[in-house]
């Protein structure tokens, strides 16, 4: 079967292939990009931030003498912001070490911040040529449906079964092309709900398919329900100016800003909460006044629900406690600093809010 199905697979690639901005070239910085920033987001989402990465960024090296800010401006609103800092840390990493050349060979790919087994199959692949298999959401979907597969596939034994399948039935020569194929046809017609199965390719060697299967696989362990937190934010007024914080650099969110505030703690009111929290971040008492708006976001582990209040310093000058930094900035000024979805929409409603006011 394996030839048969690596043929009619790429026969079905080479009409139906995908067109985007870092395709039909192998440039590995290009390709790297975007493997990276489609990690767990779609291509329709990635293809302006590619473009806008690439003009801003256009070589490692470039990239690498880059500030963390930099960066964090540009990957704004793609989420999983580790992705971007580590893919700044890498770069740095290959202009020092590889002379800005991303390295060929797996070992060295994998050493890289961020770079794990399907990023550099992907980059060995389609830059290199090399005959290296890649999996992702995509293709653990198609070849479990096609081969059957029932282990759980995000488990370690489901997981390394599908890879097995993979690199087994891999072209010899066309890597590039057969992983782009099982990756575009898990996206556009192998899809999670209603499998488009009439105009499948492979329809004919697909045992789902044949077995009536395809709601079923793949099979996946159930995943422990997402905790869901309330979480508070102040929004403090001087002279014109908003009070916003730097997370520091570790954890979620590192390096990004927002409007301080925290996670509201068993027993506490709303208020409560914000005013412990502000004082164990910025050392200052306040006095809680309206409330501006509720924000949602599910994160990848875990769900908020966030109250934004206005607030008053009713005290001494604040400083950053538990913050990297804190900074009063107009709300002209709050677009040049990266921030969370969250913190985002804030800054988006006080200044609707404001140019309201003010008839613009």
């Amino acid at each position: 079967m394996k030839i048969f199905f690596s043929e009619k697979l790429l026969d079905w690639y080479s009409a139906n292939k995908r067109s985007l901005p870092w395709r039909g070239q192998s440039n590995p910085y290009w390709i790297w990009v975007s493997e990276i920033m489609a990690q767990q987001t779609r291509l329709e989402t990635v293809i302006p931030y590619f473009n806008r990465w690439i003009k801003k960024f256009p070589t490692i090296g470039k990239l690498a003498k880059a500030t963390d800010q930099e960066v964090l401006n540009l990957w704004e609103g793609l989420g999983y912001y580790s992705r971007g800092r580590n893919l700044h840390k890498a770069a740095q990493i290959v202009d020092s070490e590889y002379n800005s050349k991303l390295p060929s060979e797996i070992k060295n790919l994998k050493s890289l911040p961020g770079i794990g087994p399907y990023t550099a199959g992907a980059i060995a692949s389609m830059a290199f040529g090399q005959d290296e298999p890649v999996v992702d959401g995509n293709v653990k979907r198609v070849l479990s449906r096609i081969f059957n597969v029932s282990e759980e596939v995000n488990t370690p034994t489901g997981e390394k079964l599908i890879w097995e399948i993979a690199r087994g039935n891999l072209p010899t020569g066309r890597a590039a092309d057969y992983n782009q194929a099982l990756m575009d046809l898990g996206a556009t017609i192998c899809l999670p709900r209603n499998p488009g199965c009439v105009e499948c390719p492979l329809a004919k060697l697909c045992e789902a398919n044949r077995l009536n299967l395809q709601g079923e696989l793949p099979r996946k362990k159930k995943r422990p329900r997402s905790p869901h937190y309330m979480v508070t934010a102040a929004v403090m007024q001087r002279d014109g100016k908003h009070l916003i914080a730097q997370r520091p650099p570790g954890g979620l969110l590192a390096g990004l800003w927002e409007f301080p505030g925290g996670k509201q703690e068993e027993g506490e009111s709303l208020e409560q909460s914000l005013i412990r929290e502000i004082k164990e971040e910025l050392d200052v008492d306040i006095r809680v006044g309206d409330e501006i708006g509720v924000f949602k976001h599910a994160y990848t582990h875990f769900k908020v629900t966030l109250h934004a209040f206005n607030c008053k310093i009713i005290d001494r000058e604040p400083i950053a406690v538990e913050a990297s930094e804190i900074n009063w900035v107009k709300l002209s000024e709050l677009a040049n600093y990266p921030m969370g979805k969250i913190d985002r929409e804030i800054s988006k409603t006080l200044l609707n809010v404001f140019e309201s006011k003010n008839g613009t």
